[in-house]
């Protein structure tokens, strides 16, 4: 029923929206990710280094073209990104990299994914088609968890995914932004495996035996929902006045 209210012009307008953020975005992970495959390290050790560069590059264009509150969540992310990558991959294990390093992209990678979500959300048609878009996003998130879940036995990848849709049910302001993260995130990770950039152990972070995992598990973007709440947290903290001011205007925009 909604689709005979949507004419060409704004389903032309939504798809637009979604290339120049996250259509961008895949475009870019799917270039960088190659230069750090398993394909590219037979034919140049050094090629990581290459990937590196290319990431600083669109950080550095993304971060030019933001504005101050934008950059500064880049650069929290970046930290955040860092902690997080050797926390988890290096010191528990809980996946690994072709090298068995963290790869100097990766940091920088968390706040340009993250920053083409929010972006994406702030286009115009979006926020007036968010209803639709959500249901959309949805439905993917049903269907690709379930088929991960029948052919790859992803039992951590499924409940992850279960838990994103529990998460959002009560939350309508955030719900759009971390749908949309899943689905950037569930490409991202797509393209990383499949490139052999980097593996998820068998079980759920190799730790809990009866929680299969597919690599890549279907719902992981839960993990990196705890960037954007650990950016969001640190911004708040260092911007108490002018989180308040914004607070104060979304709740007159409610009025």
């Amino acid at each position: 029923m909604y689709f005979r209210f949507m004419n060409i012009k704004n389903a032309s307008l939504l798809f637009s929206s979604f290339f120049k953020t996250i259509g961008y975005l895949f475009l870019f992970i799917v270039f960088t990710l190659f230069l750090d495959s398993t394909y590219m390290h037979v034919l140049f050790p050094q090629t990581q280094h290459i990937a590196t560069l290319v990431m600083l590059l669109g950080f550095g264009v993304l971060y030019y073209k933001s504005g101050p509150r934008i950059r500064k969540q880049m650069i929290y992310a970046v930290i955040i990104g860092l902690v997080g990558e050797y926390l988890f991959s290096i010191g528990l294990g809980m996946y690994t990299y072709s090298l068995g390093n963290v790869p100097h992209y990766v940091p920088p990678g968390h706040a340009i994914v993250l920053m083409a979500a929010i972006y994406f959300c702030k286009e115009g048609i979006v926020k007036v088609h968010r209803k639709f878009i959500e249901k959309i996003f949805m439905v993917f998130i049903l269907l690709y968890a379930t088929l991960f879940l029948i052919f790859a036995g992803d039992i951590f990848g499924f409940v992850m995914s279960m838990l994103v849709l529990f998460f959002l049910r009560n939350k309508p302001r955030e719900r759009l932004f971390y749908l949309s993260m899943y689905v950037v995130v569930a490409f991202l990770e797509i393209v990383g495996t499949s490139y052999g950039c980097w593996y998820w152990p068998e079980t759920a972070w190799d730790v809990i035996p009866f929680l299969k995992s597919a690599n890549p598990p279907s719902g992981i973007s839960l993990v990196y929902f705890l960037l954007d709440l650990g950016t969001l947290w640190i911004y708040k903290k260092r911007h108490k006045i002018a989180w308040a001011r914004m607070k104060n205007i979304r709740k007159l925009q409610e009025l």
